[in-house]
């Protein structure tokens, strides 16, 4: 917390010294969402590049004064907070002043901003994000106030921690690890008992796009248990994307990538190639839009994709068909094909890419 403190008396002390040579202060940022800022390491996945481009918000332009003055009040926020060992979500500093700063977002990209600019993860600021993720599963831990967790109870999930960093004296006799794009998907598998019912395993699901503490779970129970892990994802672009946030990371997050990815993560499912494969009938496909087509264009040019041959023929089969199938188009076939066929031969054949 010392270090914390100090980074951001840095921040204002050069604020202070600008002012004091009657100079308009700025705070140089990185450059988060420019690809040209992003290295791709396979052992790691996206990182930011050391000497990357900065911007400046600068306190005497228009366009980027209201931005300067919120970067100091949320800076003076986590300052109180770091002093006094409390903690808030973003949630919670979005509605200390809903008029001053307009809307959620403008609140995650700047404390994101901060995190990169102090070089400090988001946990030490003392900023939590609300969770989204479940998990489920042969898997238990202490949380950091001491509350013991068992996620092994049968048919309910449990809500992913909101401080991962805090969970400790974890115990799984999981084979593997499933991550599951979508809820309604999980909550199936839940229901066909399917954590129990092949060999024990974990299962997680960030209900879409995945929040930084599910990315963070993922990553804690991989340095952990060091067990193989599988996605189930949507036979889309979507899907591929919300797969490789998991695998190889964001760019927008790029300067914590250590934290937060597992490069050895394995496509299990749905493979464009599995429609073919198993006969699904055209009719229940969905045609792509133009916002598919771009989605899947802009993948494919991707510096981790040329590093995944398998990976690639299948996006190929998927730009050539221009068809998208749900996780739930395997009912087509039968009401559990999903849980008693589907992914039974998957991970005893290894249909994994």
């Amino acid at each position: 917390s010392s270090e914390v403190l100090e980074a951001i008396e840095n921040v204002i002390q050069d604020v202070l010294k600008s002012l004091a040579q009657k100079k308009a202060p700025v705070l140089t940022l990185a450059n988060r969402s420019d690809w040209r800022n992003i290295e791709f390491k396979d052992a790691v996945g996206l990182q930011m590049i050391p000497h990357c481009t900065t911007k400046q918000i600068r306190s005497d332009c228009p366009r980027s004064a209201l931005k300067f003055a919120l970067m100091l009040k949320i800076l003076s926020m986590i300052y109180k907070m770091v002093q006094s060992n409390t903690y808030a979500t973003k949630r919670d500093i979005y509605y200390s002043d809903t008029p001053l700063f307009g809307s959620q977002s403008v609140v995650d990209n700047i404390i994101n901003d901060i995190s990169c600019m102090l070089k400090i993860p988001r946990r030490s600021l003392h900023i939590l994000s609300t969770t989204k993720g479940f998990v489920a599963g042969n898997l238990s831990y202490t949380e950091e106030d001491g509350t013991k967790v068992n996620c092994t109870c049968g048919a309910t999930a449990v809500t992913v921690p909101s401080n991962v960093q805090g969970i400790k004296n974890l115990i799984s006799h999981a084979k593997f690890m499933l991550i599951v794009e979508k809820d309604a998907t999980f909550q199936r598998l839940l229901d066909d008992d399917f954590c129990n019912k092949l060999s024990p395993c974990i299962m997680i699901t960030g209900r879409g796009i995945p929040d930084l503490n599910t990315r963070l779970l993922v990553r804690k129970l991989w340095d952990t248990f060091q067990i193989p892990i599988f996605t189930l994802m949507d036979a889309d672009p979507h899907g591929v994307e919300i797969m490789c946030i998991y695998k190889y990371g964001s760019v927008s997050m790029s300067f914590e990538a250590h934290h937060l990815t597992v490069p050895s993560i394995k496509w299990l499912g749905l493979l464009p190639s599995d429609l073919e494969r198993l006969n699904i009938r055209k009719d229940v496909l969905i045609p792509f839009t133009k916002q598919d087509q771009n989605k899947l264009a802009s993948i494919q040019k991707r510096p981790y994709i040329a590093c995944q041959p398998m990976w690639k023929k299948e996006l190929e089969i998927m730009a050539a068909s221009k068809l998208k199938a749900e996780i739930q188009v395997l009912t087509s076939l039968s009401s559990d094909y999903l849980s008693r066929v589907y992914l039974p031969n998957k991970l005893q054949f290894g249909g994994w890419l």
